[in-house]
């Protein structure tokens, strides 16, 4: 498609709180899995993860593939938090291409798979190295397949991040998390009316207060251990004083206000796997200087000061095992460490 006729993401952005706000369905949901069904077999090495450390959705696969120890099967791919007109950018990468795919910007990944693909072009993304296309772009689906499908790549000792015994239970939890908080935060940050903001901000607020009472008394979201469930909610919890808060007006209260979720959200953070794939600079620059239609002056603000999060939580004194029968991930690949300005200090001792 010529560049001139395709969607310009800047218009997008620019109109962000101005007409109701809906989330698109994943418009690619191929499947990579074990048996190879939908024509994509788990094969070591053919893939790609394209993702931003800026966007909730696409953070919970690089834990994910974090947690299970796929780095050396799955590559990973980090887009430019702030993008152009045609989208998410490789321009962190040396000469603005990817240096596996060889492509500028992902929308090119989409092309390959849809000639003349009009939608929008989201992370994550899954591409196929050999092919350059586009393989999936089902956020909802991808982490559960990296459980589920690619057990056979898993590192030793690697999580059961969604065990059959309680998928029911998970499922369940997750329903009600992504409704009133991954999507509910949208939701009120996208509102065009007051009425349509308030019933968004109190479904957030109301489901945060039963998340806080649930977890009162247990480590984790379901059973003793971590699970698919605790890091979708992570994703919204890690952002949602630096953006959320301010700049969707969720501002009830904050979520180091809670000492519950504060508390949990730290336990998280400081768990290998979790905080050491946040980026709290590509967070703040990719919120408040892309969302114009919201933040016409792209002004970023400089706080919240973010040293607490490697504060004590004191959570491991309700038990529970992390990573279950199994250990810590190791460190963190070459390449895939967080820049220094995307992390907290250290508080003072």
């Amino acid at each position: 498609m010529p560049q001139s006729d395709r969607p310009r993401n800047t218009d997008a952005y620019a109109q962000l709180g101005r007409k109701p706000f809906k989330r698109s369905k994943s418009h690619f949901a191929d499947r990579i899995t074990a048996d190879g069904r939908d024509g994509w077999p788990v094969e070591p090495g053919r893939y790609r993860l394209v993702v931003s450390r800026a966007c909730p959705w696409a953070s919970r696969a690089v834990i994910s593939r974090r947690l299970l120890g796929l780095e050396q099967a799955l590559s990973l791919a980090i887009a430019d938090p702030i993008q152009d007109d045609d989208g998410w950018r490789f321009t962190l990468d040396p000469g603005g291409r990817d240096p596996v795919l060889g492509i500028r910007h992902l929308r090119e990944a989409y092309d390959a798979r849809e000639k003349d693909y009009p939608g929008g072009v989201s992370v994550p993304a899954i591409v196929d190295v050999p092919s350059g296309r586009l393989v999936t772009n089902d956020y909802q689906q991808i982490t559960l397949d990296l459980a589920t499908e690619w057990t056979a790549l898993h590192r030793p000792g690697a999580p059961d991040l969604y065990p059959e015994p309680l998928r029911a239970e998970i499922d369940e939890v997750m329903a009600g998390v992504y409704r009133d908080v991954n999507n509910g935060v949208y939701r009120a940050g996208f509102a065009t009316g007051q009425a349509e903001y308030d019933e968004a901000c109190r479904d957030v607020f109301r489901r945060l207060a039963l998340l806080s009472d649930r977890l009162a008394d247990r480590r984790y979201l379901v059973g003793d251990t971590l699970t698919e469930a605790d890091i979708r909610l992570f994703t919204t919890l890690v952002r949602f004083d630096a953006v959320y808060h301010s700049h969707f007006k969720c501002n009830r209260y904050k979520l180091a206000e809670d000492p519950v979720l504060w508390s949990y959200a730290k336990d998280l953070y400081q768990t290998p796997g979790f905080g050491d794939t946040v980026d709290f600079h590509h967070i703040k620059q990719h919120y408040y200087r892309m969302h114009t239609g919201i933040n016409p002056t792209t002004i970023v603000p400089l706080g919240p000061d973010l040293a607490g999060w490697l504060t004590p939580h004191h959570r491991e004194e309700l038990g529970g095992r992390p990573y279950g029968d199994g250990t810590p991930p190791g460190p963190v690949p070459e390449g895939e460490h967080v820049p220094v300005s995307g992390r907290p200090e250290s508080p003072p001792v």
